[in-house]
């Protein structure tokens, strides 16, 4: 009875060792990226007044050019 119980000590100890490195090593992974409903790729553009990156689908297209906002289509496009 006393080598049941020793036994069954053991084996939580290794279950909670365990249980708890993976909690760390998952802990150190980089969070995951957001992904569209669709789970594709998307396209990333350039925004020619200020730079700033952003996926195509959120870009507003001008006649010039995609833009990271109206203000900056009317500001390259008069």
């Amino acid at each position: 009875m006393k080598a049941l119980i020793i036994l069954l000590a053991v084996l939580a100890g290794v279950w909670l060792w365990r249980n708890g490195r993976q909690k760390a090593l998952d802990a150190r992974k980089p969070p995951k990226e957001r992904a569209k409903p669709d789970g594709g790729v998307q396209e990333m553009v350039s925004c020619p007044v200020c730079g700033v990156h952003l996926p195509r689908s959120d870009a507003v297209a001008g006649t010039q050019g995609l833009y990271c906002s109206a203000a900056h289509r009317q500001q390259a496009e008069g």
